[in-house]
């Protein structure tokens, strides 16, 4: 009878939970908000996450563990000198699947696709085909266009080919174009055109400081500059991410000194990246084999990090933080003001429901007590998340409170 029972247990079909999940469709609010299957999301993604099937030094899928944390996409499609041929689309339905069963969602990189020049030759055959084996997939979030094209000095028509040919092909899934830290407002903007999200990368973390960027800032607060670079560039018109270091080539390169960015450092990153208008955050390099221990060479990714500094930043912004209504709210109106911005103070104000959040960072400089104005009047008391017991004061609509260089503080207010 035992024996009985286990073969009838073996016959029922196994059904993955992805195999069950719908095909996902991803929207863009009025307010630049994401919102896959019709529900708002803070995207917090990874160029590249670990590996389909590899495992954490838990033991659990490593993309499992990032789900767990409150991330939700990763990067996928051909790297280094890999093309969308036939040998690669077994590989990129494994990143699918991956991002299926463990709840997140891939962002396959076009790459020689990106650019068509001729809507009726090959390269524009393949990338109909291409988008629509794959546009019905669970696991599928968005497309990522051309690789930082202003640097690259892409011509637009082709991309804009490319661009249109995706989203008649697949109308459910928006295309996000990465650009490099150089150029101007006014070069960046004609490639608004040729894609739905907008981006930016920045790696400020170097020996020596900001080699990344070609601009006078070196500090880290060059994020918030980039962030509003391309927030000018999008005018408002469309939502942008920001792609933010774990390593890059600055870091790893021969004759390069390995270094990242340590809690406190990524933590204000982040967030002013957020409070700059950043709809979304991608963290790069957590694969890169430079900066792999021997632990995590063997597991394909650079976990160490991940411990130690990063899945912290997650917890706090990702889809499961305390602050997630925030994230995903439209900038209140409310007449919030400060008259500490010459010292370098940067906020944002949302709302949601009965609570009132300010996001408030500080740049380089000194040490100030900064003052709040133009809160609600029947307000009395705040509380500083992610640092508790701590809480401030409010009176007639204003509170006051100390930042240091490069301090992070969040703020949540709720109405009686």
């Amino acid at each position: 009878m035992p024996a009985l029972v286990l073969l009838t247990l073996c016959s029922v079909p196994v059904v993955r939970a992805h195999e069950s999940r719908p095909p996902s469709r991803f929207t863009i609010d009025r307010d630049n908000v994401l919102l896959v299957n019709g529900t708002k999301v803070y995207p917090i993604g990874f160029t590249f996450a670990p590996p389909p099937g590899a495992k954490s030094p838990r033991g659990v899928e490593g993309l499992r563990e990032l789900r767990d944390a409150g991330a939700l996409m990763l990067r996928s499609g051909p790297s280094g000198n890999g093309r969308w041929d036939d040998a690669y689309l077994p590989r990129e339905r494994e990143w699918l699947d991956a991002a299926a069963r463990n709840g997140m969602f891939a962002m396959p990189w076009l790459k020689e696709l990106a650019a068509v020049p001729d809507r009726n030759g090959p390269k524009a055959q393949r990338l109909r085909q291409i988008v629509s084996r794959f546009k019905d997939h669970p696991g599928l979030g968005i497309w990522k266009g051309e690789d930082e094209p202003e640097w690259g000095k892409k011509s637009i028509p082709p991309l804009r080919m490319a661009y249109d040919l995706v989203r008649e092909t697949d109308p459910d899934h928006p295309v996000w174009t990465v650009q490099a830290p150089r150029g101007t407002v006014e070069t960046l903007r004609p490639y608004n055109e040729t894609y739905d999200i907008g981006g930016i990368d920045i790696y400020p973390i170097s020996y020596p400081p900001g080699v990344h960027s070609i601009d006078s800032n070196k500090e880290i607060s060059m994020v918030g500059d980039f962030a509003q670079r391309i927030g000018k560039t999008v005018e408002g018109e469309k939502p942008f991410w920001m792609t933010l270091q774990i390593a890059f080539s600055g870091t790893v390169k021969p004759g390069k000194t390995l270094r990242f960015p340590t809690f406190p450092e990524q933590r204000f990153m982040t967030y002013q990246a957020i409070i700059n208008g950043a709809r979304g955050v991608v963290y790069f390099g957590g694969q890169l084999p430079q900066t792999l221990n021997e632990r995590d060479a063997a597991l394909g990714w650079n976990w160490t990090y991940w411990d130690q500094v990063l899945r912290r930043v997650v917890e706090e912004v990702g889809d499961h933080s305390p602050i997630a209504p925030a994230l995903v709210a439209p900038d209140s109106k409310l007449p919030v003001r400060t008259q500490d911005a010459a010292a370098g103070i940067e906020y944002v104000v949302r709302e949601s429901g009965k609570d009132v959040y300010v996001l408030a960072c500080k740049r380089e400089g000194p040490t100030v007590e900064a003052e709040f104005t133009g809160l609600p009047a029947e307000l009395v008391t705040g509380e500083v998340v992610f640092e508790a017991p701590r809480k401030v004061e409010v009176k007639n609509g204003a509170f006051k409170d100390w930042f240091a260089p490069f301090d992070v503080h969040i703020y949540r207010f709720t109405r009686p």
